[in-house]
This record gives structure tokens, C-alpha cells and sequence, in this order.
């Protein structure tokens, strides 16, 4: 079994009451983790990999856990997303070991999420910037829930080491008004986009319109 021994987890906390704008009633919470823990396979070639994701479904559960914790709780949980960074030594792909596990925990504490965990991964050094990507959790269509939340460690990851980070979010971005679906459109059910969005063989309308306006060209 893989040695995923973790050397610490931080919390970012944020609470945006506006950008410029009129305050909405409510401000919008987001908040990510990161856990900093050594990377088994450093240095090394290892053919088979997706194994070692089951030996990070734990730690998934546990960070996913303390998120919620640090949101209050899970009502209103409306955003999620995923990130990995791999330090010195390792590489891209052992950044994608956090697909499963990551993407799992979080759908399981939220009820069964619809939509894609969106991710990023890259590999850098002491002190680099992730993006961890935001999405709705059950419809990757809903504009109004794309964002990102930037996380850094001055210390990690170091040579030797990999950072697995997890993110959620209550509520749209503070001013969206960029249209398309609504979160009262939401039902859940594809995890893309709305039936009523659909007609017969998956043709999305709004692709209808398009090909219109150019003349029926695909």
C-alpha cells in the first residue's frame, strides 16, 4: 500500500459581501483545503497507478468533512471543485490519483451530486499558485457558478511531495449576470443542463439557434 503520509492541511475561508456592486442580502461563502502529504511515487515509474486512488478515499472523506465544517454546515452547498499540485519529483499524472477519491467524497457528504467535480492539475515548486475550479453540483451549465478559488502554501509542496486540495462554494458569484440556466432551473437530473433544454436526439436549442443564425452550418 502506497505511503500518502500527510505532513499537514490548511483551510482558506472567504465571505464576499460585494465587488463594487450592491451588497446582495446574503454574502456568498467559499471555502478551500489542502492537504500536503508525500508522494509515493517521486522519482520513480510506477506502470499502475489507479490503484493507489482507493488509498486516498479516506483522506477525501476526512477533508471533505472539516469543508463542511468550515461552510457551516451542508445547507446551501451549491459549488464544488478540485484541484492537484505535484511538487519536484513527480508527475502529472499522479496529480490525477485525486480524480476519484476527491470527486467521491464530495458527492457522497452533498447528496449525490449530478454534475463533473471540475479539476485542475500542474506540477511546480515551494510556494506555487493552483486554481481550484468551481462549478454548480448538478448542473455544469449554470453560468453563474463558474469561478475559481486560488490556493497557496509558501512551504509545499516540497521535493517529494504532492497537494491534494478540495473547494466548495454557497451561492453565485456576488454580481453574475452573465444569463443562461438558473439555479431554479435546476433539477438535477444529467448533471449538464435541463431537459427542457433538449429535444429529440440531445440537439441542445441553443445550438439550434446558432446554426440558424449561420445559415444551418455545423
Amino acid at each position: 500500500m502506497p505511503d500518502f503520509r500527510l505532513r499537514k492541511m490548511m483551510l482558506f475561508s472567504e465571505t464576499i459581501h460585494h465587488e463594487n456592486g450592491p451588497p446582495p442580502a446574503t454574502p456568498r461563502r467559499r471555502a478551500a483545503i489542502v492537504a500536503v502529504v508525500a508522494n509515493p511515487f517521486a522519482g520513480t515509474w510506477q506502470e499502475d497507478l489507479q490503484s493507489a486512488m482507493d488509498d486516498l478515499k479516506p483522506l477525501g472523506l476526512q477533508m471533505t468533512d472539516e469543508l463542511i465544517t468550515a461552510l457551516g454546515g451542508v445547507d446551501g452547498i451549491d459549488g464544488y471543485g478540485k484541484a492537484a499540485l505535484a511538487g519536484e519529483g513527480g508527475e502529472l499524472e499522479h496529480t490525477a490519483l485525486w480524480h476519484v477519491p476527491g470527486g467521491y467524497s464530495m458527492r457522497e457528504r452533498l447528496g449525490e451530486a449530478k454534475a463533473i467535480v471540475p479539476s485542475a492539475m500542474k506540477v511546480g515548486g515551494l510556494g506555487t499558485p493552483i486554481d481550484i475550479p468551481l462549478g454548480h453540483i448538478n448542473a455544469a451549465y449554470v453560468r453563474s457558478h463558474f469561478d475559481a478559488m486560488e490556493v497557496r502554501l509558501p512551504d509545499a509542496p516540497r521535493a517529494g511531495e504532492i497537494i491534494f486540495a478540495l473547494a466548495m462554494s454557497r451561492g453565485p458569484r456576488i454580481h453574475d449576470r452573465m444569463g443562461g440556466l438558473t439555479t431554479a432551473e435546476v433539477k438535477g437530473e444529467d448533471g449538464l443542463r435541463e431537459p427542457q433544454y433538449c429535444v429529440g436526439g440531445g440537439t441542445n436549442i441553443a445550438l439550434n439557434r446558432y446554426r440558424r443564425l449561420r445559415g444551418g452550418k455545423r
